[in-house]
């Protein structure tokens, strides 16, 4: 199989979250220890970072990988889910994995990953660590998928674990309060590793600090600190991803690494050229001007909303869509009714169709019209807006993928 016929087969023969949703998903991680005895525990042969959250864990993740890239470190990077191309998930100092490795990857493990009806994801966290403990990282910056506690990276020992913050995404796995989400994102938290937590919430500290204390793991809240750094991701929200990054790598210099002030400072004003991220408040062009973000969940857009009105801007034009598994009904009261709506469906197999979606939103007193594909409602906001008009783009990883 060439490279597209083999990602082509993880895509189509295994579950995958991305396409399928909740069918997808796994109880335990039992198949990934499996896997991972397999490949002759390769998790064991780098150092880490754990990352998980409900909003900005691959923000968080991709600055540590480029400070830590800038101190001069080899530094393996694992995200998900990719936008254009399989191999954004895995990289090595911001250059993706090599198609003949995915290709050998596969090939070589065909027969185990069939037998035991390992998932895309579990596969895929297979790949990563093997690709990783092959190519001798200094140390690899691991994002969690889903939740933590059952999530298949979750077999590292890190040197850190970060949880960004706690919101309601995923509910019908990590359940539907503040306390059992955070019960499943403090899954990651180790004994007698210390754990950074972004963002101090009265509904999740005593939880963090009950599991931190019965782990005997150090405890920090990251947003009880002073900042001085900015970043070339430009969301207002990054401000939480600085302050929590900056804590997480602190804790890495108290662990015998060297990571300078000027390390810091210039890894975070270079994360997208050093890393390859795209898709957070990414400005694609202007007159008009149109952004694109990420954010798709309650937490994540009132920080979008919140930032749209400091634009200076005649009319708002929003391209839209979403997965069928979203609740949209949590997502309307945060949105601006003073726009023109362009409704779409992500293409993927969980995207929301368009006409379903424009629905919602006018019973809600919403004005827009529904389009064939992402790039339909793209090039329809484009035709109806001025040059001092404002376009953005979003609702979900899948919409923006399409875009960037």
């Amino acid at each position: 199989m060439n490279y597209l016929d083999t990602v082509n087969w993880m895509f189509k023969q295994l579950p995958m979250y991305q396409n399928q949703g909740k069918t997808a998903f796994k109880k335990d991680l039992s198949n990934t220890i499996l896997l991972a005895n397999h490949l002759k525990n390769p998790e064991h042969k780098f150092k880490s970072i754990h990352v998980t959250g409900t909003n900005g864990k691959g923000s968080t993740s991709h600055m540590l990988a480029s400070v830590l890239q800038e101190a001069g470190y080899k530094v393996g990077l694992y995200t998900s889910p990719h936008l254009k191309d399989f191999r954004e998930r895995i990289k090595i100092n911001g250059k993706e994995v090599s198609k003949q490795f995915v290709i050998g990857f596969i090939k070589r493990n065909t027969t185990f990953l069939e037998q035991h009806q390992l998932s895309f994801f579990e596969m895929t966290v297979g790949m990563a660590f093997d690709y990783f403990a092959k190519q001798n990282v200094d140390i690899a910056v691991i994002e969690v998928g889903l939740g933590g506690r059952l999530d298949s990276t979750n077999i590292i020992t890190p040197e850190v674990s970060v949880i960004t913050n706690i919101g309601f995404d995923h509910t019908q796995f990590l359940g539907t309060t503040y306390d059992a989400i955070a019960r499943e994102k403090a899954g990651i938290i180790k004994p007698h590793v210390p754990v950074i937590i972004g963002e101090t919430q009265k509904e999740t500290k005593k939880v963090f600090l009950e599991i931190a204390k019965s782990n005997a793991s150090e405890i920090y809240f990251a947003d009880e600190t002073s900042s001085k750094y900015t970043s070339d991701l430009k969301g207002n929200y990054q401000k939480h991803n600085i302050k929590t990054a900056i804590k997480a790598l602190k804790v890495l210099n108290d662990k015998s690494f060297k990571i300078s002030e000027a390390h810091i400072k210039t890894g975070l004003l270079n994360v997208v050229k050093n890393t390859g991220l795209k898709g957070r408040w990414h400005v694609l062009q202007s007159q008009p001007k149109i952004i694109c973000d990420t954010a798709h969940n309650k937490e994540g857009l009132t920080y979008i909303v919140k930032q749209l009105a400091q634009e200076n801007y005649k009319n708002l034009h929003i391209v839209f869509g979403v997965v069928n598994d979203k609740d949209v009904d949590s997502i309307l009261p945060l949105l601006p009714k003073k726009a023109r709506y362009y409704f779409c469906k992500p293409n993927v197999p969980r995207g929301l169709d368009a006409e379903i979606l424009k629905l919602k939103f006018t019973s809600s007193g919403f004005k827009g019209e529904a389009y064939l594909s992402v790039n339909s409602a793209l090039d329809n906001a484009k035709k109806l807006a001025n040059p001092e008009d404002l376009i953005y783009v979003g609702g979900s990883t899948f919409v923006v993928a399409e875009v960037v």
